[in-house]
């Protein structure tokens, strides 16, 4: 159910109707036509821009198409008013028992109420993390971990069939220097002093793996030449750093299908095909790169390298793919790993980046329209950074990583769902402050609590009715006569749950899982207000002595809040409560 959608498709008929009349031309394009929350809620509940939209086709006056289109939507009986207003738009209230449908829609759906099917079908890939497996995940990690698996569960939850996948960076010179690092704590667990040379990572999460190395291969790895041990070492260590990350994943609730290893890539010849694939449109070829813009490093010269034509896709400059000593640059094996994503045969590749890698952007985008040669979409999605605090203070946690504060640290700290939803109360592309005595804090303030409160007042409420034997199952509220909730604050309440499917098609297709938050919130603080307003009028209340007979309706409203925060909170990842403690 999505009025939305319903009423659209009620101007859609109009406007067919207007043509089959002679009135307005047939065969205009509609696509530009909206119908949308208006501005300002006393104007309606909803305004179509269709007169405007339609009025320099048709060679048309907007008001006077509007005065044309204005009468049959009228005329429909779940329009109560249409008015026109300013140039041309027309503002619509609609009849109080179609948003009261949205209660009865709700209970009848459960947990599918408002999954939407603009994915029909199709298929996308959701990479995120893709952290170095060098050691365990720190906050900024974090953020991308949830906003990735939120917009997965979104898009899951739109009608997309979703993968979601970890790059694996294990092919690096990056994973060289965990291997050594590892092999300084191994023989640390012999007893020796060793001193963490710069340039290694410090962290003391090493020092397990340097006793797991003891106990696999005992000594003799110790005073072996590290071009016997550094093989060794290094898979052994990263295959341990992956187990650590899974783990931390897993705390935090993060489930990945398929984790694909950029080493792979190598072995398989992947960077070849790809980089022959382009090849073959003429896109790769030898030449020299202009200088760098502003001032010229002194080191600079000009070196041939062999180049991916990415200007010819709306990049700024072309990209070396190999450098003049013929060795890979760092973008060859991105270029391979998409190419494999595009082979495997997705309609649409999202790409969960950091904010450090916004000079990715527009070569990804490139490279993929290349491979795909256009038919594959590839959105990047950048996480800006987060920065902890405590009361308002800079906040310094313990660093068992050495140099960065771990996400198991954050979820140690908060727990997962307070950590997941105060993520998710910015866009992704936005600083993010994490206070974490306000992210635990029971008040309006704290949106993570203010809407696992809604939930647990409505499961008091259906908890106290079953005790004084008032059927609650979806079932029996689902039957209720709901025609005596004429109250506008019941009205205001089956508004906000009637808007859920639209919330869910448009979070979907813009990419934007925190409207999901911001959406639970308001409607949470609807439910809040009518049960406040409920103290001071008994007629608001949702159990009441004098009218059992009315029971069942009010209890059908609350419930279905219940119905779509739990959906919501199921979207990103956040376990809904059905009591607070």
């Amino acid at each position: 159910m999505n009025l939305f959608t319903d009423i659209w498709k009620l101007i859609d008929e109009a406007l067919d109707a207007l043509a089959a009349e002679g009135a307005l031309p047939a065969g205009l394009d509609r696509g530009a036509v909206t119908v949308e929350p208006p501005r300002d809620a006393a104007h309606g509940d909803m305004a179509t821009n269709a007169a405007m939209a339609l009025a320099k086709p048709a060679g048309m006056n907007p008001r006077a198409l509007a005065g044309l289109l204005a009468p049959k939507l009228a005329a429909d009986p779940r329009v109560a008013d249409a008015a026109i207003a300013g140039p041309g738009f027309i503002n619509l209230r609609l009849a109080p028992e179609l948003w009261l449908g949205a209660i009865r829609a709700a209970l009848a759906a459960g947990a599918d109420f408002g999954r939407a099917t603009s994915g029909a079908g199709r298929s996308v890939n959701v990479e995120f993390v893709s952290a170095n497996p060098t050691g365990p995940l720190h906050v900024g990690h974090a953020r991308g971990a949830v906003f990735g698996d939120a917009l997965a569960g979104l898009l899951d939850f739109a009608g997309w069939k979703v993968t979601r996948e970890y790059y694996v960076n294990d092919g690096g010179a990056q994973v060289d220097v965990l291997a050594r690092s590892a092999h300084h704590r191994y023989q640390e667990a012999f007893g020796r002093a060793v001193e963490i040379a710069p340039g290694l990572y410090p962290g003391d999460y090493l020092v397990p793996v340097g006793e797991a190395l003891k106990a696999e291969f005992g000594d003799r790895l110790l005073d072996a030449p590290e071009s016997e041990w550094l093989p060794i070492v290094r898979e052994f260590t990263t295959s341990r750093m992956m187990d650590l990350i899974r783990e931390d994943l897993a705390a935090f609730g993060v489930r990945m299908d398929r984790f694909q290893s950029e080493k792979a890539l190598y072995g398989a010849g992947k960077i070849d095909d790809a980089l022959k694939a382009l090849d073959r449109k003429g896109l790769i070829y030898e030449g020299v790169l202009p200088p760098p813009k502003g001032k010229t490093p002194e080191d600079w010269e000009p070196r041939e390298q062999t180049l991916f034509r990415s200007t010819a896709y709306g990049d700024d400059v072309d990209r070396p793919v190999k450098k003049s000593d013929g060795a890979w640059t760092y973008f060859a094996p991105d270029i391979a790993y998409h190419y494999d994503k595009v082979e495997r045969g997705y309609d649409l590749l999202i790409d969960v980046f950091g904010a450090d890698h916004g000079g990715y952007v527009k070569r990804m985008k490139a490279v993929v329209a290349a491979l795909s040669d256009g038919k594959t979409s590839l959105d990047v999605k950048l996480c800006q950074l987060v920065k902890l605090y405590k009361n308002g203070e800079p906040y310094k946690m313990s660093k068992r990583a050495g140099t960065f504060v771990t996400l198991r640290d954050v979820v140690d700290e908060v727990g997962p769902d307070v950590a997941r939803f105060t993520m998710l109360t910015r866009k992704n592309d936005a600083p993010l402050d994490f206070d974490f005595v306000k992210a635990q804090e029971q008040s309006k303030d704290n949106p993570v609590f203010y809407v696992q409160y809604a939930n647990a007042r409505v499961h008091s409420v259906l908890r106290g009715a079953v005790e004084q034997g008032v059927p609650c199952d979806d079932a029996a509220l689902g039957r209720a006569d709901l025609s005596s909730l004429g109250h506008e604050a019941w009205i205001e309440l089956a508004k906000k749950v009637a808007e859920w499917p639209r919330l869910v098609e448009t979070a979907a297709r813009t990419h934007e899982p925190h409207r999901v938050a911001f959406y639970l919130y308001d409607l949470a603080a609807v439910f809040h207000a009518l049960w406040n307003r409920g103290r001071d009028e008994g007629a608001l209340r949702f159990l009441q002595e004098n009218d059992a007979a009315g029971a069942p309706a009010r209890l059908a409203a609350i419930r279905a809040v219940s119905v779509v925060i739990s959906a919501g909170l199921g979207i990103l990842g956040v376990t809904p409560v059905t009591e607070m403690r």
